[in-house]
């Protein structure tokens, strides 16, 4: 095995594809020491189940942790949330993983979670009542919505004396932006919850005790030469959250995250690295059928298959509902390729599946519209009339009925163009599969 490779791995559809269950197959497989997160933050929600078993939600931690040694690095474009990471590595740690903080790198430069990003989240995503975003609750959107003028805390600034000040300058302004939102929702004990964030002053003091007390344990560095040394070590994975179809840029507004979900963060990491005869294997993860978390567009959705399909790892939550389930989209994955650029093969999961769907279907267009195309980049009016002609499109499917996993591959690498290299029939690492060329 040539160590100077890299792995991308990237979400076709709006997320739950399976990217944890890929990002661990392919530490197995290559032997790769490092998983680099190249975007998202908390709201992340990758599954990976041991061959002995045991289960992991991983959030920011790398879906390569339950293998001995191999360390996470979150890069700058990660948006970090220190207590969800303690929390989290506390979860793993009880399935087996010792200490998976050890082997924790932060970039410098990452921004970071406060309780006020987070409380704003929830209460603008409350005060939208039916008409909700999709958010996940966590903040990240907020975070990112600060940088754009500086109110915002990165990873180097949580050992500065400054923190609580520029702490109670960010609630400060939040307080004073929320005060129509704030105004206009109904009581309620979700309200009332994130209300008492702005309103307790002790809330950024026991933060900033917490937060301390969890960068103490971690190795904070900066990119470069963090990501060079893991690309010198060994392969790395580099592990995308969420999907294509919800980027910042190329998603469908305004049901977007405010993250670049493309391989291009990645990419930005490997060119900075400066790597000579570095192999790099961008792979897309796709469902044998299509899901989605939160409102916005689905063409394909058909709530039957929800009851037929429930997924124990995505049950319901408070800010994004139920998982919703529907058949695939050719259509919107021929866009999430064209989008993402260089993707050299795929990774196809829930094969599993089939036998309860027992008729298999895909839209190979919709009616009166056989593509979605792709706008100049930061075109956001152009992504908000995508946004609207998906609400309205209607599927035109091909059918395949009680197929077999290999007749369903056939027809997804025709439709595609690309070449499926893994392949999952259930949630284990054992239940994995690589096909052709091996990684």
């Amino acid at each position: 095995m040539d160590h100077r490779r890299a792995f991308i791995v990237v979400d076709l559809g709006f997320g739950d594809a399976g990217k944890g269950i890929v990002t661990d197959a392919l530490v197995r497989e290559s032997g790769a020491r490092a998983v680099v997160r190249f975007n998202g933050g908390a709201q992340a929600g990758h599954n990976v189940v041991t061959p002995d078993g045991r289960h992991h939600t991983f959030s920011q931690l790398g879906a390569g942790s339950f293998v001995a040694g191999v360390r996470t690095h979150l890069s700058r474009f990660v948006v970090v949330h220190p207590t969800a990471l303690a929390i989290e590595a506390e979860r793993l740690e009880a399935r087996g993983v010792p200490d998976p903080l050890a082997r924790v790198t932060i970039a410098a430069g990452a921004y970071v979670t406060t309780p006020f990003h987070q409380a704003a989240c929830r209460i603008k995503e409350l005060a939208r009542g039916d008409a909700r975003h999709g958010s996940c609750g966590v903040g990240v959107g907020e975070v990112m919505q600060g940088a754009l003028d500086g109110h915002v805390v990165r990873v180097r600034d949580l050992g500065d004396a400054k923190l609580s000040a520029r702490l109670e300058a960010i609630r400060e302004r939040k307080r004073v932006e929320l005060e129509d939102a704030l105004r206009a929702l109904p009581p309620s004990e979700a309200a009332d919850r994130e209300r008492r964030v702005f309103e307790d002053p002790g809330v950024g003091a026991a933060w900033i005790g917490r937060v301390r007390a969890i960068t103490s344990r971690l190795a904070i560095v900066d990119d470069e030469p963090a990501v060079r040394a893991m690309l010198r070590e060994g392969p790395v994975v580099f592990e995308g959250a969420q999907g294509v179809l919800l980027d910042e840029w190329r998603g469908f507004h305004p049901h977007t995250t405010w993250s670049t979900c493309t391989p291009a963060n990645a990419r930005a990491l490997i060119d900075d690295a400066r790597m000579d005869e570095l192999e790099v294997t961008t792979l897309g993860v796709l469902r044998t059928y299509a899901t989605r978390h939160g409102a916005g567009p689905f063409p394909t959705e058909d709530p039957a298959l929800a009851a037929r399909l429930p997924d124990p790892y995505n049950v319901e939550g408070p800010w994004q509902g139920a998982l919703r389930v529907g058949w695939l989209d050719g259509v919107l994955l021929r866009y999430a390729l064209a989008v993402s650029g260089t993707i050299a093969a795929l990774a196809l999961t829930h094969l599993d599946a089939l036998p309860t769907l027992g008729t298999w279907r895909m839209a190979r267009a919709y009616e009166a519209m056989e593509s979605v195309s792709p706008g100049p980049f930061q075109e956001l009016e152009h992504q908000a009339a995508l946004t609207r002609a998906l609400f309205a499109a209607r599927p035109l499917y091909d059918e395949l009925r009680d197929p077999s996993p290999e007749v369903v591959i056939d027809a997804l690498e025709r439709a595609l163009g690309l070449p499926i290299r893994i392949v999952s029939a259930g949630p284990r690492a054992s239940d994995v599969a690589f096909r052709g060329e091996r990684s």
